[in-house]
């Protein structure tokens, strides 16, 4: 990704110079835009590369994981509220890391922090490690003084986010497993067994029953194109993971998502629970709510529902309110506009978007664990299902010998 230089206003005296990574020219300005800088002067940077270079902070920052980063705001957190400088706090993370990417990007951190940037303008600079929110966050702790507990609210949010995943993680393992084995098990009868009971059928010279006849055809196709088969699953699941980091492809599969019964409103709420959790932390920390939604907005995953919520900070452009504007939003239950509405007229916003983020987290958290509990099961059925299938094709010719027999 290319990187620009740029020369920006915060406020009529600071003036604040760096460098930020983004797509085009006009993808750093916003970026800049929302990190609360007016854009003075702005131009790419060509520099050269040389192959004996140490990992760039880009990079190193792709192969960042998200628990470092996690970690990093913690320990720096927690070595700047015992009254540690952040140099020095930066120095120490950095040689008691044992991760080389995360040195590399505190080292580059520690230059220019030394050199008198800004610390939220250098983590700007790096938007793969940290995104706008994270800036966002960092800088209003900056402004107010208050570093030590953005960051602690940074690691707080990041920590319950990774949470949610790894417990949707572990909930999937065991279905996981049991398809894997149940799948094998399937190919396994019908590429090493299955084969030597058809020799005996043909011997036999009887007609067999439909069962038995699907089963033989299916596994003449694993076995004759079976390499085949395979190619084509690849290249369809290839296809589709191009297509999905598509803008047309994202918006499909959010359309998807929503479509479906169980899947859809689950989707729902772990989204709208997201941006309430986040707009919430960020109007807490001081930053004005048309900022706070540009920078909440990029968070979501589903396209569809970041359309509508985007156009509520259109409608506060025009001097809406954003419970108002929800409400024209077909994404968004009544129960989370009018609750907004009640803490907007009540001066409270911060207040219900933390009551709706905890009832749409509850929800959240039980539908998954329900959707475990369910899917288990049902991935038994499923897999008992086809091998009992197999099973009965396979005996129903020996079954119709003994009644000829008898």
């Amino acid at each position: 990704m290319p990187q620009y230089a740029y020369q920006a206003k915060r406020g009529p005296q600071e003036t604040v110079t760096g460098t930020i990574d983004a797509a085009t020219e006009k993808d750093a300005i916003e970026r800049l835009s929302v990190l609360g800088l007016v854009p003075v002067s702005i131009a790419e940077e060509r520099a050269a590369r040389s192959e004996a270079a140490p990992v760039s902070a880009a990079t190193a920052a792709v192969r960042l994981g998200s628990r470092h980063i996690t970690l990093f705001s913690r320990q720096l957190a927690s070595l700047l509220k015992s009254g540690v400088p952040i140099l020095k706090a930066l120095v120490i993370i950095r040689e008691q890391s044992e991760n080389r990417s995360l040195k590399a990007i505190v080292q580059r951190i520690y230059k220019e922090v030394e050199a008198g940037a800004p610390f939220s303008s250098v983590l700007a600079q790096y938007p793969r490690a940290f995104p706008a929110l994270y800036v966002a966050l960092v800088r209003a702790g900056e402004d107010s003084g208050k570093l030590p507990d953005a960051l602690f609210k940074i690691a707080r949010y990041r920590q319950k986010q990774e949470e949610v995943t790894a417990r949707f993680r572990m909930a999937m393992v065991y279905p996981c497993l049991m398809a894997l084995v149940g799948v094998g098990s399937v190919v396994f009868m019908l590429t090493f067994v299955m084969p030597k009971l058809t020799k005996l059928y043909k011997d036999m010279g009887q007609s067999l029953p439909v069962p038995t006849r699907i089963l033989i055809a299916a596994t003449n196709t694993l076995q004759h194109s079976g390499f085949w088969v395979l190619i084509i699953a690849a290249a369809v699941i290839l296809i589709f993971k191009r297509y999905a980091v598509t803008k047309a492809g994202r918006v499909g599969v959010s359309v998807l998502q929503l479509g479906l019964p169980v899947v859809g409103p689950l989707v729902t709420k772990a989204e709208l629970a997201r941006f309430c959790r986040t707009l919430e932390m960020l109007l807490k920390s001081g930053i004005p709510i048309l900022r706070a939604l540009n920078v909440t907005v990029p968070v979501l995953g589903n396209e569809v529902i970041k359309t509508q919520l985007a156009g509520c900070s259109r409608d506060l452009e025009q001097g809406g309110t954003l419970g108002r504007s929800l409400k024209n939003a077909s994404t968004v239950p009544s129960f989370m506009s009018n609750l907004l509405i009640v803490g907007e007229e009540t001066g409270k916003l911060d207040d219900s978007l933390a009551e709706v983020a905890d009832a749409y987290e509850r929800d959240t958290d039980e539908a998954m664990a329900m959707m475990a509990s369910l899917l288990e099961p049902a991935m038994i059925l499923i897999m008992g299902a086809a091998v009992g299938f197999i099973v009965v094709a396979m005996l129903l010719p020996i079954f119709d010998i003994n009644v000829m027999v008898r």
